[in-house]
């Protein structure tokens, strides 16, 4: 079964195939989503710092009612922090919110602060700063696994040539329809393991009939068809829920895609909308 894999990161850690994404689940209720879905067999749990439930997210880790090392926690270092004290106050400001002796893996949100994303400049040294501080936390034992999200190949190879330690993911949008394949595989390529979020594209790709059609014929639903095509890709698929029968839905993902079937998925029409998500930076680009 997914829920009980794991991928191998570039350090030897084991991180759990599936991942529950929380943004936009509200602090007060992040805590019992995380407990939902422990109890269904999830073992990986993902937040950010933009998030604003970094609080609940770990107090659900903490009442889970597994040893806390059955569980893989993942945040993201705030866009905005590109400077070395900067990001190790924040790092220490995750694991005291958290309430967490150690956190399974931080990772950079974004290459540019959200209001100039994408608008040309990389902040290269700003993001080696950034990156000096996680590396730090790692070799101190605060982080067992650091890596990076939203990251082009030129933020990718600032880091590998000029930092210490390899990114060990980065943490993309990717999903049926608008599938980066050249960082995908560019990624791959340097051993870092590709975290696919949005997997059922902010829930736009249930609107498309052939996808509809394709998962009819799995007998399973599209979200399902989705996640199980990011896992084919070898990425690791996010799906974000906060309702515990869709948490349940989209871990039940053992089938296989055909190949010609993966051949069509690739080949999808792009989305050209993502409706309310276009106001945020990674859907608008």
């Amino acid at each position: 079964m997914i829920r009980n894999e794991s991928y191998t990161l570039s350090n030897g850690v084991a991180i759990p195939k599936l991942g529950l994404g929380t943004w936009m689940i509200e602090d007060g209720k992040v805590a019992q989503v995380v407990r939902d879905a422990v109890e269904l067999g999830y073992r990986h749990i993902d937040t950010a710092q933009a998030y604003k439930n970094e609080a609940g997210v770990g107090e659900g880790i903490r009442t889970a009612g597994v040893p806390r090392e059955e569980l893989f926690v993942t945040t993201k270092l705030d866009a905005g922090i590109k400077d070395y004290e900067g990001a190790k106050a924040a790092i220490d400001g995750s694991l005291a919110k958290m309430g967490l002796d150690y956190i399974d893996m931080m990772i950079i949100h974004s290459p540019q602060p959200w209001g100039e994303f994408r608008n040309g400049e990389h902040f290269f040294e700003g993001n080696l700063a950034a990156w000096r501080a996680l590396e730090e936390a790692l070799e101190a034992g605060k982080l067992h696994a650091i890596g990076v999200s939203n990251f082009e190949q030129v933020d990718l190879d600032n880091l590998i040539d000029n930092g210490k330690v390899a990114p060990m993911v980065n943490q993309i949008l990717a999903h049926v329809s608008n599938t980066p394949f050249d960082l995908i595989e560019y990624t791959q390529s340097k051993g870092i393991l590709v975290e696919a979020y949005s997997p059922v594209g902010h829930g736009k790709i249930l609107d498309n009939a052939e996808i509809a059609e394709m998962a009819k014929k799995y007998g399973v639903s599209v979200p399902q068809l989705c996640i199980r095509y990011c896992l084919q890709l070898g990425t690791l698929p996010l799906p974000k829920s906060g309702t515990k029968a869709h948490i349940a839905s989209n871990a039940e993902v053992d089938f296989e895609i055909s190949e010609a079937d993966m051949t069509t998925l690739k080949n999808a029409e792009p989305i050209k909308d993502y409706g309310d998500a276009s106001m945020f930076p990674v859907y608008a680009k």
